[in-house]
């Protein structure tokens, strides 16, 4: 992305950026060599060479937008032989001392500061200004770009300048989901809407046109957004087919840009590094969520929702990890309040399972719940209790119906079977499959065990004896929760510090271990 005043666009007839084609190579090579020539000299002799540069070409412009790019790999250093800052510091408490006034006491004063820094007169005179930007040295410059690349991306940078004042950019591609995923994760005010179906497979075989709300219509523009915004631009040219119309805010005059993959490329070279999530606050939700570990997959940037005309594209869902069931889940955040009202719009019309968390400053909880959605209000970050509990009314619905597919009873061919790995063969919760009667089996703890289990294991137990051989013992039949079984038959450890346990008979039914 260049500055604004470096922007370069065409009104005559339509609103597009000044584009360069092969014939400007051989300037972009010229500026980059121009850089290349200055290693190792001041700054201020750069300049001067890239002016005398502006001057023989026809648009200086242009020599600015491709040196502002080669700078971008330049490095600059400070070289002096004294630190600036010291040197001016005697240097200026000399001059008072002296009262500088012609330039013989100038010399004066330079004399006694170099006295005083223990150095020659002309090295306190070379270092008082070398940390001035025009007086830094040019140390290196390594172009990421050949000029043919550099040509690439003056085109995407200017373009991406433009975009920069967009009210509204709408975007057609063949790799849409690709696109979607880049604006989750710029953080962008977006939303989807179905083609007409004079308009579908126009661009590749996309049927849906995504509609981006530009920096510009914000309430209260921000350069960090627009230069998200912007960036998005680099994403929507990576894809083979797409087309691009923006209406653009030139002045205070409504104009319309209309890009597509026959003008841009992108130079293979400089990834974007996008952010994984939205916000902070999205990537500390999954987080905390997903240190539960419940029965719900959280999926990030899952499939698009139909939301009337247009689609939805929610920040999650829960996936049920025992069935084909799923539940959204969108945060309501960073959103004008004409976003907002637009949102509402597409809960109403949407019949998917919904839960929104929504930031209370926005205060529209209760018209949330009205459209049949659970609202779940946060100030900060998102609560993943309120989330937890929001989650339950399905799941007492799905272990019911997984219940009511179950036999009444259940005869599994193991000895001894836990509850979990039940559950996992037919494909249900642990809650569904523990309402099942098991008439050849007893549930000691999580595990199923077969009453002989339980008989061979009491005639090996005998209180007195070390709670590890136990615990072996107990393993050796298949049974993880040793301490489950110790109660069912009566028995309980007698801990004695770090040394170990011993077993021994329970006193009494509500006696614990200790």
């Amino acid at each position: 992305m260049l500055t604004k005043d470096l922007l370069r666009v065409s009104r005559r007839g339509e609103y597009r950026p000044e584009f360069v084609d092969a014939d400007r190579e051989a300037l972009a090579a010229r500026v980059i060599g121009t850089y290349q020539g200055h290693v190792g000299r001041q700054q201020a002799t750069l300049e001067d060479a890239l002016e005398e540069l502006e001057g023989e070409s026809d648009d200086f412009k242009l020599v600015r937008g491709f040196a502002r790019l080669v700078e971008r790999d330049a490095e600059c250093t400070v070289r002096a032989p004294i630190e600036p800052r010291r040197a001016r510091r005697a240097a200026f408490d000399a001059a008072a001392a002296v009262g500088v006034v012609t330039e013989t006491e100038r010399e004066t004063a330079l004399a006694a500061a170099a006295n005083r820094l223990d150095a020659a007169a002309e090295a306190v005179e070379t270092s008082l200004y070398a940390d001035r930007e025009t007086r830094e040295v040019l140390a290196a410059v390594d172009p990421r770009w050949t000029p043919s690349q550099l040509c690439e991306q003056y085109n995407l940078s200017l373009a991406q300048t433009a975009l920069f004042d967009a009210t509204e950019v709408r975007i057609r591609s063949s790799d849409p989901k690709r696109v979607i995923s880049a604006i989750g994760r710029l953080r962008l005010l977006s939303e989807i809407r179905q083609l007409p179906a004079e308009e579908r497979r126009t661009v590749g075989a996309t049927d849906r046109e995504i509609v981006v709300t530009g920096p510009d219509a914000l309430f209260r523009s921000t350069r960090r957004y627009g230069t998200r915004f912007a960036r998005l631009l680099r994403t929507v040219a990576g894809t083979d087919e797409w087309r691009l119309s923006a209406t653009i805010d030139d002045r205070g005059t409504e104009r319309e840009l209309v890009l597509t993959d026959a003008d841009l490329s992108v130079p293979g070279v400089e990834p974007i590094a996008e952010v994984q999530f939205d916000s902070d606050l999205e990537a500390a939700f999954a987080r905390r969520f997903t240190a539960l570990d419940l029965d719900w997959e959280l999926v990030r940037e899952p499939d698009p929702i139909a939301a009337g005309e247009y689609v939805l594209v929610p920040d999650f869902a829960f996936d049920w990890r025992h069935g084909d069931f799923r539940v959204y889940f969108e945060i309501m955040g960073f959103w004008t309040p004409e976003y907002v009202a637009t949102k509402l719009d597409w809960l109403e019309a949407t019949d998917a399972e919904l839960l929104v968390a929504v930031d209370e400053s926005l205060g529209v909880g209760e018209e949330i719940e009205t459209r049949d959605h659970r609202a779940i209000p946060y100030a900060g970050q998102v609560p993943v209790k309120a989330v937890r509990q929001a989650l339950r009314r399905y799941e007492r619905r799905l272990v019911e119906e997984a219940a009511a597919d179950l036999p009444a009873e259940l005869a599994p061919e193991d000895d001894v079977v836990a509850l979990g790995a039940l559950a996992d063969r037919h494909g249900v919760s642990e809650a569904a499959i523990e309402a099942v009667d098991y008439p050849d089996h007893e549930l000691v703890g999580r595990t199923l065990v077969r009453p002989e289990v339980l008989a061979d294991l009491e005639t090996e137990i005998d209180a007195g004896i070390s709670f590890e051989r136990t615990a072996e013992q107990i393993e050796a039949a298949g049974i993880e929760d040793a301490s489950a079984v110790l109660a069912r038959l009566g028995y309980r450890v007698e801990w004695e510090g770090l040394s170990g346990g011993t077993i021994r008979e329970r006193d009494g039914p509500g006696e614990s271990d200790g």
